[in-house]
């Protein structure tokens, strides 16, 4: 069991000594009444519900980060679904509330959100009883602001993400930019420009994106995904659920995606893809919800990393070296692994699907421990020399379809903040008890289970 509150110290690389940090959440310990951090880092804000939508908050909580290369504490009570915000400029962000109370947040696709045009980002963590669960996330959109991740626990053992470098929004927008001039699909329009018209604010993720324009990608992965039906017409689509269900065979039978005993998954749209989470990854029947889910998460995240026609057996055998190695797939999430200084970091929302017994760094950037004794975030980019992305992000040419696909997960994980997310056990030198603490409390996230 975790301690009742836990520490996190807060690097400012951002700088700018206008740097500030906004912690939220559901507090567990309060029938998961929504809470906010003040101002001094240590003290809980509860509100109250207003009469009033749109309400003003009756505390400070813009946590200041000081000046560049200061360290901020910060001590948290046990928080489900919790985010730790990030932004610069004269301007601190605006959190408002509405009758419940209900917390209304930043927002990246409102243009009259009074955060849309400023400078922020955030991490998500969960921290209850069992661990402290934490995940960077490029789900909704990335930031100019890079997010780094170290966790340690009680024996010393130490967890990374390391985040992109600085400047890595650029490399992003440059990668999207590229690879629409490659193929024509509209990745371009996923750049978003600060008001000066010529400076990156962020890069919006596809589903994101098509919440401004609702047509941007339509039919984007049609033919894929009439290849994909074609095939599994006559040969059989096997995915481990890495649940109590097992492995369980589905087939194509009258336009449907048919895995007998559990349901049916019509032909997805674009969007559907890329949310993971609307037309046949949702609205699961309520008997075969949770086998529905388990075996949605994996085909979405075939589709994102556009790797079903390779292998027909889900999501056993995948590498992350064939993902997004044709197209039509996921460049946004291709180009944001790509320009990761470790090629992690949540690009759509089941970005944590593996293989059973996968070796391979995740690809969705988490930490997690039973026993975290520090956990240290730094906000701007490392502060070394390691400034340079494993791997570049730049265009990929469209490419006959017949030779592979990839793997997505389901359901707006990062967005959802109080989703499930599947954690892998740290590859870092635990002690044998710590590790196994540790997976026992995430092996609901594992499963991938509501």
């Amino acid at each position: 069991m975790t301690n009742p509150t836990t520490e996190i110290a807060i690097v400012n690389n951002t700088g700018s000594s206008q740097a500030y940090a906004y912690v939220t959440g559901l507090d567990l310990n309060n029938n998961n009444a929504p809470l906010f951090m003040q101002s001094d880092g240590k003290t809980v804000y509860r509100p109250a519900s207003p009469s009033e939508p749109q309400s003003a908050l009756a505390a400070d909580i813009a946590i200041s980060l000081g000046a560049p290369g200061a360290t901020t504490s910060v001590t948290i009570p046990q928080i489900a679904g919790g985010r730790i915000w990030f932004s610069t400029g004269a301007t601190q962000l605006t959190f408002l509330l509405n009758p419940g109370p209900a917390v209304v947040e930043p927002s990246v696709t409102n243009k009259e959100d009074p955060n849309y045009n400023l400078q922020w980002g955030f991490c998500e963590f969960t921290y209850n009883q069992q661990q402290l669960f934490v995940n960077i996330s490029y789900v909704d959109f990335v930031s100019p602001l890079p997010i780094a991740l170290q966790l340690t626990n009680t024996s010393g053992a130490t967890q990374t993400v390391q985040g992109l470098p600085k400047g890595g929004l650029d490399t992003i927008c440059n990668g999207l930019i590229q690879q629409n001039a490659a193929d024509g699909a509209g990745w371009d329009k996923l750049v978003v420009k600060a008001p000066d018209g010529t400076t990156n604010l962020r890069a919006l993720s596809p589903n994101s994106g098509r919440v401004a324009d609702a047509n941007l990608f339509n039919g984007y992965y049609d033919d894929y995904v009439n290849q994909v039906w074609a095939k599994y017409a006559s040969a059989d689509l096997t995915i481990n659920t890495q649940a109590s269900w097992g492995n369980v065979a589905g087939r194509v039978s009258g336009d449907l995606l048919t895995f007998d005993g559990a349901g049916t998954f019509a032909k997805p749209s674009a969007g559907d893809i890329f949310s993971c989470s609307t037309g046949p990854f949702g609205n699961y029947p309520e008997a075969s919800a949770d086998e529905m889910g388990a075996l949605g998460a994996r085909l979405a995240a075939a589709f994102n990393r556009s790797t079903l026609l390779v292998n027909t057996q889900q999501p056993d055998g995948e590498k992350v070296a064939s993902y997004y190695t044709v197209s039509p797939t996921n460049h946004y999430a291709r180009i944001c692994h790509a320009a990761n200084l470790d090629g992690r970091g949540y690009a759509f929302p089941y970005d944590d699907v593996v293989a059973d017994g996968d070796t391979e760094p995740d690809q969705a950037g988490t930490v997690f421990d039973a026993n975290p004794q520090l956990l240290t975030v730094t906000v701007g980019g490392p502060s070394g020399s390691s400034n340079t992305p494993a791997n570049g992000g730049g265009s990929k040419k469209e490419r006959d379809t017949d030779g592979g696909a990839k793997k997505p997960d389901a359901g707006n994980g990062d967005k959802d903040k109080d989703k499930d997310k599947k954690a892998k056990t740290p590859a870092s030198g635990n002690k044998f008890l710590d590790t196994l603490k540790s997976w026992l409390g995430a092996l609901k996230k594992l499963l991938h289970i509501k």
